[in-house]
């Protein structure tokens, strides 16, 4: 995580005071469980909360004493000993370091992926906003990069918006699988602490137990959880890059909005570029480059190991901070997009026509020609046009097969282009249920 990708609420709930906190109260409501089932003294079980639980966590300290330790719970736990003094003997009864590691783990994620579901639900209220705003504003439709036929640039908005809905769908699906608990002792059996601690510490902590823990919670559910953050990502990137091809001078249809006093080049005053997108691009490919380590820690020894230990305590902050500045940066450039439909208009008839060839092979074909044939008279009148030689519409009306089977009015009501938007209604309520 760096300052200049990061957004302070994201930030937190990977600060070492905020997982400190989460692992002190995963044993102080351990401790309450096991003082309900008659384990531990019940005044010892509130004497933890009274002396600890509105502490700040002398983060330099815990790592001088890790420093000796090389054990970073244990170096908590003989902090937290230091406030709580002789009670803190029934502290972490029965549990072992995964417990506290994967349920805070699991904490920090569910925290994070409610900040990740509120920045896609502010993204798809501003591309919701601004598909409405250009419903109808006719624009190309490119395949492969090349002028195909018409769409709106709120069709464009609305195919993003249908998208990020599946992302959310997606990060309400990965915070279910990974909120669960983990309080089940050395290898998962719960030989040294009973499963009804597991049940409470995950009520009071959110989360559901871990049905089969094995000491430490799979990293399936992980690897799912990451792999929906990459997707993400990859969606982020999808729409970034259709800005940045829009903003390029030849076309210009749209473009990231400049602000006042606002550089784009250090060597070029007129520059105005598409940094925003640019950027998301590249923070895309870091979001999806967490994935395959994710992948990777599912393949844990036996019971456990930690070799996925130093692969989360990266990405697990990285990725989540990086996603939520993702999001909230894309929402900012839809939000305050500039859009320019007159240069739409101008791309549409940069082709001269070309773009209705597909309604005059068609409409060849009502009238009893070939497919093949139809195909054929229509390319050869449209290949002159696509070298700049000529006027579709034009030529074939002086194209004598042509006109022996559509006439001159006929031909000009193929080039209508409002009927190419005759359907914008009903993909609108498809997308949004509403028109």
């Amino acid at each position: 995580m760096i300052p200049r990708y990061s957004r302070p609420e994201m930030v937190k709930i990977w600060d070492p005071q905020t997982r400190f906190r989460i692992w002190f109260e995963i044993e102080a409501h351990a401790c309450d469980a096991l003082a309900d089932l008659g384990v531990i003294p019940k005044e010892s079980a509130k004497a933890i909360w009274d002396r600890a639980g509105n502490v700040t966590f002398d983060v330099a300290r815990i790592d001088e004493i890790e420093r000796v330790t090389k054990h970073d719970v244990i170096a908590f736990l003989t902090h937290l000993a230091e406030f709580i003094g002789p009670d803190s003997r029934f502290v972490h009864q029965g549990m072992t370091s995964s417990d506290v590691l994967d349920t805070c783990l699991n904490v920090q994620l569910v925290r994070s992926a409610d900040l990740l579901i509120a920045d896609v639900d502010a993204l798809l209220a501003a591309i919701k906003k601004r598909a409405f705003e250009h419903k109808m504003t006719p624009t190309i439709g490119r395949s492969h990069g090349i002028h195909a036929e018409p769409v709106t640039f709120g069709l464009k908005l609305a195919q993003a918006y249908a998208e990020f809905s599946r992302c959310r769908e997606r990060l309400v699906a990965a915070r279910k699988e990974v909120a669960t608990c983990a309080i089940s002792g050395a290898v998962g059996t719960f030989a040294n602490i009973d499963p009804r601690v597991e049940e409470h510490v995950a009520a009071k902590m959110g989360l559901v137990p871990e049905p089969v823990s094995t000491q430490v919670i799979p990293r399936d559910r992980h690897a799912m959880f990451f792999a929906t953050l990459g997707v993400v990502a990859s969606c982020i990137e999808r729409l970034a890059i259709e800005i940045r091809h829009m903003q390029r001078t030849e076309v210009l249809e749209a473009e990231e909005f400049f602000s006042e006093g606002q550089k784009g080049s250090s060597a070029m005053p007129h520059k105005r570029n598409p940094v925003l997108t640019e950027n998301l691009t590249g923070l895309a490919r870091l979001v999806r480059g967490m994935v395959t380590p994710a992948l990777e820690n599912v393949a844990l020894w036996h019971e456990r190991d930690i070799s996925h230990s130093s692969v989360e305590r990266m990405i697990g902050p990285d990725a989540t901070v990086t996603l939520d500045f993702a999001l909230a940066r894309l929402t900012g450039v839809v939000d305050k997009l500039i859009v320019y439909p007159q240069n739409m208009q101008k791309n549409l008839d940069r082709l001269g026509g070309l773009i209705h060839s597909q309604r005059v092979l068609l409409a060849l074909t009502q009238k009893g020609v070939s497919r093949e044939d139809a195909y054929a008279y229509v390319q050869r009148n449209a290949m002159p046009v696509w070298r700049g030689e000529g006027d579709f519409l034009t030529l074939l009306k002086a194209d004598k097969d042509v006109a022996a089977k559509l006439s001159a009015k006929e031909l000009e009501e193929l080039f209508d282009l409002g009927y190419h938007l005759k359907h914008v209604d009903t993909i609108f309520k498809r997308v949004f249920g509403t028109v």
